[in-house]
């Protein structure tokens, strides 16, 4: 759970999450589950924050059962697909899951 003053502080992020959400279709739960793993590791750069967004948002879909490939989120994303490739197991760790071995 994250504070409301998390949720403020990164309002427009968490807009830009749902609008890459709603380009995506994704659930109501794959879109809490981004949002989660993104307040939960949101970095200080203002240039990462994006790619991070993207992995969450991969990742998020993956937790939820809503998974989508790296390539469409990238894309609607507007990221590289090594952005979202090299980040969203960390981003799963640092949560306390354990990311799939595929």
């Amino acid at each position: 759970m994250h504070s409301a003053r998390d949720r403020i502080e990164y309002e427009p992020w968490l807009e830009e999450l749902s609008e890459i959400a709603d380009r995506l279709e994704l659930t109501t739960e794959a879109r809490s589950c981004a949002a989660d793993l993104f307040l939960a590791d949101v970095p200080d750069s203002d240039r990462s924050k994006r790619a991070v967004l993207a992995a969450s948002v991969y990742a998020g879909s993956l937790v939820a059962g809503d998974g989508r490939t790296q390539r469409a989120v990238a894309d609607a994303a507007d990221v590289s697909r090594l952005s979202i490739q090299s980040r969203w197991k960390d981003l799963l760790e640092s949560a306390g899951l354990e990311p799939p071995r595929w």
